[in-house]
């Protein structure tokens, strides 16, 4: 017989994190799969509460924390300057970014009242501060900001409601070597998060339009390039590149989970670990 484990045990594991070779066992019995499924939950539990103590007395921060700190001075040693910007953006904001009514973003975005939301995106307030600094910095100016963003997605193991964002960009450099800044940028976040084997995809944003995306099994960072149309809202008009990532999908990559919703701001998980163990 070809059985595997029941709805529930199969979301158990997913919960604990169990590795996809864990998850994909089969058996010749019911009996045999009950059997196996406590063996494996017990094993989980005992890994996870290993970790916890590890955090307690050890790490004392939680890995995405630690992951930010990295990035911030990998960052900041390359030149890049850190900004923090608002977390509620106006509406008028995000109209400038093409989000109004009939874009498929907006029906994504926590509205606080009529003019005023939760920032699904870094970039408007980005694209602001480039404005002003035009005025009072030399170009190439380099800035990048990790903050959470938020979005009403679609429940499931690869999307949160609420995420970290990693946006980097430079405004004025020459636009023949836009195409190979960002995969330097790329280069420059993935080693230091320490995930080889990744790939360069041409792909389309809902926002930017053609994206060159970095996937390694799923999306981890999606980039663009200017000019771009949107950039006449903003008094824009200096060639430049970004790129963005999800912190955790970045952490869940790297620590090879199985679940994003552990890895992000949670009361249900600790630094990876579900609580009810």
């Amino acid at each position: 017989m070809n059985i595997t484990w029941t709805p529930i045990q199969k979301q158990r594991l997913q919960e604990l994190n169990a590795s996809e070779a864990q998850r994909e066992m089969c058996f010749e019995s019911p009996q045999a799969r009950d059997r196996a499924f406590q063996e494996q939950e017990h094993l989980l539990v005992l890994d996870g509460k290993q970790r916890l103590l590890e955090l307690r007395d050890i790490k004392k921060r939680p890995s995405i924390c630690l992951l930010e700190q990295q990035l911030v001075e990998a960052l900041t040693k390359q030149g890049f300057v850190q900004v923090v910007t608002p977390t509620i953006i106006s509406k008028a904001s995000l109209a400038k970014m093409s989000v109004s009514e009939d874009h498929p973003l907006f029906a994504q975005v926590f509205w606080l009242d009529a003019k005023r939301c939760l920032r699904p995106m870094l970039a408007p307030n980005l694209y602001t501060l480039w404005k002003d600094l035009l005025r009072l910095w030399e170009k190439p100016i380099r800035i990048f900001e990790v903050g959470t963003c938020y979005r009403k997605e679609s429940k499931g193991s690869l999307h949160l409601n609420e995420f970290t964002m990693l946006n980097l960009t430079e405004l004025g450099l020459p636009e023949d070597q836009r195409h190979q800044r960002l995969e330097e940028l790329a280069s420059l976040v993935m080693d230091t998060v320490g995930i080889a084997d990744y790939q360069l995809e041409l792909t389309s944003s809902v926002v930017y339009g053609d994206t060159l995306d970095v996937v390694k099994g799923i999306e981890l960072g999606s980039s663009a390039m200017g000019p771009h149309v949107l950039d006449d809202q903003w008094g824009i008009i200096d060639p430049w590149v970004g790129i963005g990532f999800g912190l955790e999908r970045l952490l869940m990559m790297k620590e090879e989970s199985q679940n994003v919703q552990s890895m992000g701001r949670s009361l249900t998980y600790l630094d990876g670990v579900r609580l009810n163990i």
